[in-house]
């Protein structure tokens, strides 16, 4: 995920491996409960289009955790 300090406050969310998950929040608290909503819709979408999710991503159960291999890298 990557949180994008808005001027006026708060972080645009947005994810290189899922373009289609963007939100926002107020702190990065907002933003995490945020992204979880944000996730599943993209999830679902996926499935009803059956595509795949990104390489890296893996979703074992709808209802449960979702893990995600990554580099993280930070200036």
């Amino acid at each position: 995920m990557i949180l994008d300090p808005q001027p006026e406050g708060g972080y645009t969310v947005t994810s290189p491996m899922l373009p289609e998950l963007i939100t926002e929040g107020d702190t990065i608290a907002e933003c995490l409960v945020n992204v979880e909503d944000a996730f599943a819709i993209v999830h679902e979408i996926y499935e009803d289009e059956g595509r795949p999710m990104s390489d890296g991503i893996y979703v074992d159960d709808a209802n449960g955790p979702v893990s995600i291999e990554a580099v993280v890298s930070v200036p």
